[in-house]
């Protein structure tokens, strides 16, 4: 079977659906057959989700998710199921193809005044589309109130009404999907939370739009859901005759006694994922703790200060270098923050780096940007929003994403803003939304395994964006297979089992 390619994974805003639309009417598909095709992958989802003989209410709006909800309606009557179909709206108002559906269907179309969702085993939300940018207020809010208030499966055409299908935000009330049935390529807000809470089961029709005509050389997709195709070309693949500085040498930058854990714990992962050499450098009074809790197989080295750290990063075989978990906030921690950035190694910035760049966060340009080698910032929410709030038109963005995308723009670095809908983020543009992980990765030290886990792809050779998906993705699968219970400990090994599988699949 052959791989999926990076554009399967490719993700549309709103207006760019719509281009996609125009581009496939444009070659000779009328829309009416991209609107018959999307009704009818509603009608088969309906199916899927009732038995015959249930009561099925349509709910119609007054544009081109109304249009899909009218030829579901048709085949669903049309394959004898019992269907109500009522519409926001007056009929004669309707346009285009939305019209031509309506007048294809010979039911009665009630008014959304009259209808009674809990009456029905089955609701389909037709009402509005992706591109909602106004808090639904009035008849539309009351209706989906008692939608959400009946507890019926809801099936939702494109997204559930009320949801930015760009930002995954609702400012307004919306609808909570069961499922949500979307056409060629999935939105941001099927991925963002809390649009990806609401969206329920998230299924994606073909309704025969080629995405060669959409995706070209000239105009590559830019905007990915995060999974191993978009990074299967740069997965480390190692020769037989390898050895470990092929493998890559990871360091790893610790702080005092006080905390040994943490980079322990990146240094762990970053070993799990393949690098073939980690060495921890510590203050001298943490040498002997470090020894002492193995694995046998790490490295440690005593650093007096910032000028001995510059001669360990000045190693020619080092290949990335992890700086940040419990490194400290004192001077000597922004002085090794400093002799990294001042280093051309790959570098991932994480925990108290982010914090100590904070007065630096107009300069990162200049700090990041003049470094030879790569890097990767790892700020969760808070640590961002210091980071990047004195930073004119970041923190205002409309999502999440677009935050991720105009932080990492501004840092001449790949940007991994982390939590449930962890955002990649490219200084070219680049930008994967990932959806895999459990709650229990919510707990002490899971942060500092994902930066190790970065390092030790850097340290193979992967290009960095590359190499932060890849690692968030195993990190959120890891969190999956271990579950409730897990502690950060548990992760690097999770990591290394999950990393082995991927060496599998693609030999």
């Amino acid at each position: 079977m052959p791989h999926a390619a990076p554009q399967d994974l490719a993700l549309l805003d709103v207006a760019g659906m719509a281009a996609a639309d125009a581009i496939a009417i444009a070659a000779g598909t009328p829309g009416a057959v991209l609107m018959e095709r999307a009704g009818k992958a509603v009608a088969d989802a309906v199916d899927r989700r009732t038995p015959p003989g249930a009561r099925i209410l349509v709910l119609c709006g007054p544009g081109n998710n109304g249009g899909d909800g009218f030829v579901a309606a048709r085949l669903l009557a049309r394959r004898g199921r019992p269907v109500t179909l009522a519409l926001l709206g007056e009929r004669d108002r309707l346009a285009g193809d939305a019209a031509a559906m309506a007048a294809a269907w010979s039911g009665p179309v009630e008014g959304i005044e009259a209808v009674q969702p809990q009456a029905h085993g089955l609701i389909v939300d037709a009402l509005f589309g992706a591109g909602l940018n106004r808090p639904l207020d009035g008849p539309a809010a009351a209706l989906v109130s008692a939608i959400n208030a009946a507890q019926r499966p809801v099936v939702a055409v494109d997204v559930p009404s009320g949801l930015s299908g760009d930002t995954g935000c609702a400012i307004g009330p919306v609808v909570a999907a069961t499922e949500t049935v979307t056409f060629f390529r999935l939105k941001p807000g099927h991925l963002l939370w809390p649009g990806r809470s609401l969206c329920g089961t998230v299924t994606l029709a073909d309704i025969g739009i080629d995405p060669a005509l959409v995706f070209t050389p000239e105009m590559p997709p830019a905007l990915f859901a995060n999974a191993p195709p978009l990074w299967r070309e740069a997965w480390p693949r190692h020769a037989r005759d390898t050895h470990k500085y092929r493998r890559g040498a990871v360091l790893v930058v610790a702080g005092g006694l006080a905390g040994v854990g943490a980079p322990r714990l990146g240094a762990g992962a970053a070993l799990r994922v393949g690098a073939g050499l980690v060495t921890i450098a510590c203050h001298p009074e943490a040498l002997v703790a470090h020894a002492a809790r193995g694995p046998d197989a790490l490295m440690q080295r005593a650093i007096n200060d910032s000028e001995a750290l510059a001669v360990l990063l000045s190693e020619r075989r080092l290949s990335a270098v992890l700086v940040g978990p419990a490194l400290g906030l004192d001077a000597a921690a922004r002085d090794a923050v400093m002799a990294v950035l001042r280093s051309s190694v790959p570098c991932v910035l994480d925990a108290d780096a982010l914090t100590l760049l904070v007065p630096s966060g107009a300069r990162l340009p200049h700090l990041l940007g003049r470094r030879g080698g790569a890097c990767v910032l790892t700020p969760h929410e808070g640590e961002f929003q210091r980071l990047f709030s004195r930073i004119a038109g970041i923190m205002d963005a409309p999502s999440k994403l677009e935050r991720a995308r105009r932080a990492a723009a501004h840092a001449r670095a790949v940007v991994v803003l982390k939590g449930i809908d962890t955002v990649v983020a490219g200084p070219d543009g680049r930008a994967a939304i990932n959806a895999t992980g459990d709650p229990a990765l919510a707990t002490a030290g899971s942060g500092d395994v994902l930066g190790g886990a970065i390092a030790g792809l850097l340290a193979q050779g992967m290009p960095a964006f590359e190499a932060a998906c890849a690692a968030v993705w195993l990190h959120g699968k890891a969190g999956e297979a271990l579950g409730r219970g897990l502690i950060a400990d548990d992760l690097p090994a999770a990591l290394g089992r999950l990393a082995g599988e991927r060496d599998r699949d693609e030999t």
